[in-house]
């Protein structure tokens, strides 16, 4: 009996201890939980400036004519290609720029009682616009929108009867000369006013000259052939984030267009970089700095002017002149900007990250 009573005993005293560590450890959570609760604030991020080039590329396609072994012998065409080719070229180049998030400058703006803060502007993904002031607005580039193709003339609409009806290739190319022949001439008759049937006005006239003109070019395919040409847009986007000298920037081929920076076949293009600043001695900077007491994690750009310079081969294309925030330094902005008895209204560069203005206002 008295064994049993003590094992009952020692159950409850182990049962006790246990339960005065666990009371222990609940309350050395529940202290180190209130130490450990975030600051009040909200996150942000300072802007890098990329580039955006837009490339306008020409795309022709040729198609031989049917009756294109004929040219020379029935029209005097000296110059008619007999396969078909593709052919690539760009007609335009530009540049424009935008703001992407830095990652390397995410910061939190702490929001208590002592600030004065009463609204924040950000981007979508969180890039820093403007504090207690309306962002300032940038202008999006117009797309780019292909122009409407003109309906493709099918030559067969335009033959009679003799032509579509011929023995022989050869006979229908020497058909189709002919009618060729007499188009050019009933228009130069039309032109001199000796033709049998003359319009009444100049409208009427114009009518028929432009159908003169239709049906000849629509004949002559059959031995020049035809080209199709499209215009396209391609988007090159690049961040600039040290001084380089003439770095590959893309390769373009007449024959293939936009390719891959390691295919020779492309024609190189190179980019220059050239700017004011360093982010290596920003880095530095930034590290000697000391938090005050009037810090409230507010950053802001020092943006430096940045020359780049784009190369086709050896050749110049383009300079461009911009200014970025991933170049020079950051500074911080004191929390007394934001007291009780005056208040502040920032608003950056949607760009740059750097300031645009600062107005101070009295509280009443």
């Amino acid at each position: 009996m008295n064994t049993t009573k003590n094992r009952i005993v020692r159950i409850l005293r182990v049962n006790h201890t246990a339960a005065r560590l666990a009371a222990l450890l609940l309350c050395c959570f529940v202290t180190l939980g209130m130490w450990a609760q975030p600051v009040e604030g909200t996150s942000y991020y300072l802007p890098q400036t990329a580039m955006k080039f837009t490339l306008m590329v020409e795309k022709s396609v040729y198609e031989p004519g049917e009756l294109a072994g004929y040219a020379q012998r029935y029209m005097k065409m000296n110059d008619v290609k007999m396969e078909a080719t593709t052919e690539h070229r760009i007609i335009d180049i530009k540049m424009n720029t935008f703001a992407q998030p830095d990652s390397a400058k995410h910061f939190t703006l702490i929001l208590d009682k002592r600030t004065s803060i009463s609204g924040i502007a950000r981007t979508d993904d969180g890039i820093l616009l403007a504090i207690n002031a309306a962002p300032k607005t940038t202008t999006e580039p117009v797309p780019f929108q292909p122009a409407r193709k003109p309906k493709a003339l099918n030559p067969r609409d335009f033959m009679n009867e003799d032509i579509l009806t011929a023995g022989s290739t050869a006979k229908m190319a020497q058909l189709i000369a002919q009618e060729i022949y007499d188009i050019r001439d009933s228009r130069n008759q039309l032109q001199r006013g000796q033709a049998e049937f003359m319009p009444k006005d100049g409208q009427q006239l114009r009518i028929m000259m432009d159908g003169l003109d239709t049906q000849e070019r629509a004949l002559r395919q059959m031995f020049e052939g035809v080209t199709t040409c499209d215009t396209t847009e391609v988007t090159i986007v690049y961040v600039p984030t040290k001084n380089v000298d003439r770095e590959l920037f893309f390769r373009f081929s007449r024959h293939f267009g936009l390719v891959d920076n390691d295919d020779l076949a492309g024609v190189p293009y190179y980019i220059t970089i050239s700017a004011e600043g360093s982010a290596d001695s920003e880095a530095e900077n930034q590290g000697k700095e000391k938090k005050g007491k009037d810090d409230i994690g507010l950053m802001v750009n020092m943006p430096v002017k940045v020359l780049a310079t784009l190369y086709r081969e050896n050749k110049q294309v383009d300079r461009y002149e911009f200014n970025a925030g991933q170049f020079g330094t950051m500074e911080s902005l004191s929390g007394a900007l934001f007291g009780k008895k005056q208040t502040s209204k920032i608003v950056l560069n949607p760009l740059t990250g750097g300031i645009e203005s600062i107005k101070e206002e009295v509280l009443e």
